[in-house]
């Protein structure tokens, strides 16, 4: 019983792999067009149309739109095959007994590839860029064309944590589709970056000053939810990335000892 559950799972996550390899051009193309509509809207219901948007405003969202599709293709261009990269020279996971393989043996064990649990966790990759995305534009307003230093510090901060952040994140996403030797050590550069980001905005927007008590409030409550999302991540992922014997395999080419 146990066997034939596993089994259909194996398969439903290798057929959701499939969907998703195949069909990552018309993801893209469909963000394009969802998050160019949303930014519209979120323009043209501007709480400030007296004062125009500023130009800030149209770069901040055309980058929230443009640069996770960006740094999408361009990490598809990097990395097009994982199993032509060499694997680091220096091992930072050293947790277990391994034994190193050549890529032609790990390919041929039956537990190769990015489909298992590892589905979910492309998935979740690529559903934090939209996630992101929708909450960068409920929390920020557009800019006005004279806007407060404390609200330009804000933009700021904010523009560049979901600008840099969904385009990392995508890159991750490609990295472990490709089977990237580098996908393990990269998500978690970018979570430790992330957490940092999170810091750097509270102290970059406090050293602004004039900050309104309502808005020191929910900035604090939205930078804090960022880090327990981020904690939350790296406490059920890590431990997979440094254990699992799919990701040593597929990444790391190397079996238990």
């Amino acid at each position: 019983m146990f066997d034939r559950v596993s089994k259909q799972m194996r398969a439903r996550s290798a057929a959701v792999l499939t969907t998703i390899d195949t069909r990552l051009d018309e993801i893209l193309k469909y963000w394009l067009l969802l998050a160019g509509l949303l930014s519209t809207a979120r323009i043209s219901f501007s709480p400030h149309p007296s004062s125009g948007t500023g130009f800030s405003t149209f770069l901040s969202y055309t980058l929230l739109v443009v640069a996770p599709f960006a740094s999408t293709l361009l990490a598809l261009r990097w990395m097009p095959d994982g199993t032509r990269q060499a694997q680091p020279s220096t091992r930072l996971a050293r947790f277990g007994k391994w034994r190193t393989v050549d890529h032609r043996e790990a390919q041929r064990h039956p537990l190769y590839g990015a489909t298992g649990i590892m589905v979910s966790l492309l998935i979740g990759m690529m559903l934090n860029v939209p996630v992101r995305a929708v909450e960068y534009m409920t929390a920020m307003p557009p800019l006005p064309d004279v806007a407060p230093r404390w609200l330009s510090a804000l933009h700021f901060a904010m523009t560049f944590d979901v600008v840099l952040f969904g385009s990392l994140y995508m890159i991750a996403f490609v990295a472990a589709l490709r089977r990237s030797p580098i996908f393990p050590r990269l998500l978690a550069a970018i979570w430790a970056a992330d957490l940092a980001m999170q810091l750097l905005t509270a102290q970059l927007v406090a050293g602004a000053g004039d900050l309104p008590p309502a808005v020191a409030s929910a900035l604090h409550n939205l930078l804090e939810g960022n880090v327990k999302k981020v904690l939350i991540s790296v406490a059920l992922w890590l431990p997979y990335l440094l254990l699992s014997t799919r990701v040593n395999l597929t990444y790391r080419c190397r079996v238990p000892a």
